[in-house]
């Protein structure tokens, strides 16, 4: 992997207007502070409705107008609360910059719990997480691709990007973690499905992936204690935003996936395609590349 060790550059995100998903606390409450001691503007939902109003508080100077965040109670699992957000955002600001989706939780339960019956097993699992990790993000990105492209000078193009939070667990074994692992695979599918589509005339939007190893949020409550005994290196929540904020200044960045670890990137995808000969092997590689070049952006499919 090649290690990504850009910053943000001064007056990146000045006066650039952030969409967040996730924001009242751990990762996301990180990024609405680090972007808003950076310049920019940024409207984040979250159902914790405390904690994101004291971090809107928290950002906001007193004299702010439009004020520096604005706090939207929002449920990722409700295509309707997420369109609320993105109206805040248009309503206050004028426009959107970038989008970042960044809600998620962890694992409900054992789907597949070896003390399941006969007669347990015929309800149902709960689909929360699904619904939370990965259609939350579907729902981020679909939004983001139309409200993205709204007052935006044709003459400069300004730059727009939406940035997807998978997770380690979107590219490498997690056990334990059956549903949320599969949503963030699919977080990674998404990226790819749109990396070429929305960078098209058409749109003209990057996106990119994020994805997190072990972080000190409420999420890894459970195994913590383990991990620091092993002396395993940990992210902050800082660590984290501070890689997202990197992304989404950085104009020539599209279709990567950044793995975080220890407060360090790196980005995976280069090397997924170049070594791809070797793992996949040479003749189906380039039968492979043939075929993608066919395909395209992709905007033939649903003709």
């Amino acid at each position: 992997m090649s290690q990504y060790t850009r910053s943000l550059a001064p007056n990146a995100l000045k006066d650039k207007v952030i969409v967040l998903t996730g924001g009242a606390n751990g990762i996301g409450a990180a990024l609405v502070e680090y972007a808003c001691e950076n310049g920019a503007y940024v409207c984040f939902g979250d159902l914790a409705v405390e904690a994101g109003k004291e971090v809107a508080m928290k950002v906001n100077p007193s004299d702010s107008s439009p004020p520096r965040a604005v706090f939207v109670q929002t449920d990722v699992t409700n295509y309707e609360s997420v369109l609320k957000l993105f109206d805040t955002a248009m309503d206050t600001y004028g426009r959107i910059d970038h989008a970042v989706a960044g809600a998620g939780i962890t694992e409900i339960g054992n789907i597949f719990d070896p003390a399941l019956t006969m007669e347990s097993i015929r309800q149902p699992p709960t689909t929360k997480v699904l619904d939370v990790n990965l259609n939350g993000c579907l729902y981020v990105a679909r939004i983001a691709s139309v409200y993205l492209r709204q007052n935006r000078p044709q003459e400069t193009l300004d730059d727009r990007s939406i940035t997807l939070i998978s997770s380690i667990a979107g590219f490498k074994e997690s056990p334990g973690l059956f549903v949320y692992q599969a949503a963030k695979h699919g977080v990674l599918g998404l990226m790819r499905a749109l990396r070429l589509y929305l960078c098209a005339p058409a749109h003209d939007i990057r996106v990119n992936a994020i994805c997190p190893w072990m972080t000190q949020t409420a999420m890894v409550k459970g195994v913590q204690d383990a991990w620091y005994k092993a002396g395993l290196p940990v992210n902050s929540p800082l660590d984290v935003g501070k890689v997202i904020a990197a992304v989404l200044g950085d104009e020539g960045l599209n279709g990567a996936s950044m793995y975080v670890e220890g407060g360090r990137a790196w980005e995976i995808e280069k090397n997924l395609d170049r070594l791809e000969s070797q793992w996949l092997g040479e003749e189906p590689s380039q039968s492979l590349a043939r075929g993608q070049a066919v395909l395209g952006s992709g905007m033939d499919w649903t003709k």
